[in-house]
């Protein structure tokens, strides 16, 4: 990332303020000010990351969009990033930093053995959640999700779609509430247009929202709905496994005529999380207070007397799949943070070797018990019989 060189006249033009900026894209004094903290020498002007093609990035910038190169150094550009742009040697315009992001929305990549992070988006202020009526709820991909979506930094927001094609609507967003709880949620039908005002009035005047949900969800209806006009191709889905075309190819920036900008993104079908403890400790605060409430500090919340986790589940207060999805997320998590760290998988095999050995030998000594015991019996059974 470049910041100033420490050079006054240097630091004096790059805090120069930008006589404008891509509006259209986000660009508000909030955004400004985020540019003047981060002054790029020999920057003149701001741009947003539109699309992040194979070859080039789709730049916005205040007189229109500009396909520019890739960075040459530094960590890749994702869609949403906000960038200073200058001349390079020829005169001709590229990214010469990115700015630090408000707000990143991750995933571990889909390979299992990976441990590396896949960055999905940037600079969001709001994670809309696609969930459509359409097709069973998913309880674990929704909370995986919205864990995901917590610990982006932005605000997370239940969308429920295509509320005109199911009779089973209103169940459905029940259930939606009840598992997202703290979570605003709303209905939408594109078709019908409805719930379209109420969406809009959640996400911030200039702000950005980016839509995540699986293949066929109804992303890109719902985003032609909110801009007026078709500027997404829509798919059908299948009606035996509820699976849609991907009809988004690429994450894209799409602004609305309120300086709203929508993010579609492509059909996610999986959701791994990478270092989303944050993320977990929102979504599953119940939870962990639960576990809090346990009598012994280092309860595994099985059989131990005082375990008050049980006690929520044997009660119906806590549902165990919900308890079971979080124990899952917290294994998943551990063993990502191992891989990541070396000192830690090495202090992780100490750590089993000693149980290993430990378990050895209360296994040698219950041996040892039994046969002593079953010696001494047959002591007492020969004094017996004389």
């Amino acid at each position: 990332m470049h910041t100033s060189s420490g050079n006054p006249l240097d630091t004096a033009a790059s805090t120069r303020q930008p006589a404008r900026g891509p509006a259209a894209y986000g660009y508000t004094s909030a955004v400004h000010r985020h540019f003047e903290q981060h002054p790029c020498p020999g920057a003149t002007e701001p741009g947003r990351v539109v699309r992040v093609d194979r070859t080039l990035l789709l730049v916005g910038v205040t007189d229109g969009l500009l396909h520019l190169p890739y960075p040459l150094s530094g960590e890749p550009a994702v869609t949403g990033d906000w960038v200073w742009i200058g001349p390079n040697r020829a005169g001709e315009r590229q990214i010469l930093a990115i700015l630090p992001r408000r707000s990143e929305l991750s995933r571990k990549r889909a390979f299992e053995d990976s441990s590396a992070e896949q960055v999905l988006a940037a600079n969001m202020d709001t994670v809309g959640v696609v969930v459509p009526v359409d097709r069973p709820l998913t309880h674990n991909r929704l909370e995986r999700t919205l864990v995901a979506a917590w610990d982006s930094g932005a605000t997370p927001l239940v969308i429920v779609t295509k509320a005109d094609l199911a009779q089973v609507a209103d169940d459905v967003v029940g259930k939606v509430i009840l598992q997202a709880a703290g979570v605003e949620v709303v209905t939408t039908s594109a078709e019908n247009g409805d719930g379209i005002d109420e969406l809009m009035a959640r996400i911030p005047p200039g702000g950005t929202i980016v839509l995540l949900g699986p293949s066929g969800a109804g992303k890109s209806t719902l985003i032609n709905a909110l801009v007026g006009r078709e500027v997404q191709q829509t798919g059908e889905v299948r009606s035996g496994d509820f699976k849609g075309k991907h009809t988004t190819t690429a994450r894209e920036l799409v602004p609305l005529s309120n300086g709203t900008v929508l993010m579609d993104t492509p059909g996610v079908r999986g959701f791994g999380l990478f270092d989303a403890g944050e993320g977990v400790d929102a979504m599953f605060g119940d939870v962990e207070e639960l576990a809090a409430g346990c009598r012994f500090a280092d309860c595994t919340h099985g059989n131990e007397p005082g375990c008050a986790v049980r006690e929520a589940i044997d009660s119906g207060v806590l549902a165990e799949r919900r308890w079971n999805s979080y124990l899952k997320m917290q294994r998943e998590l551990a063993a990502l943070a191992r891989r990541s760290d070396v000192a830690a998988q090495r202090a992780y095999q100490r750590e089993w070797h000693q149980k290993v050995v430990s378990a050895g030998k209360s296994q040698r000594w219950a041996e040892r018990e039994g046969s002593e015991r079953a010696n001494r019996k047959g002591g007492k059974d020969r004094k017996r019989k004389r």
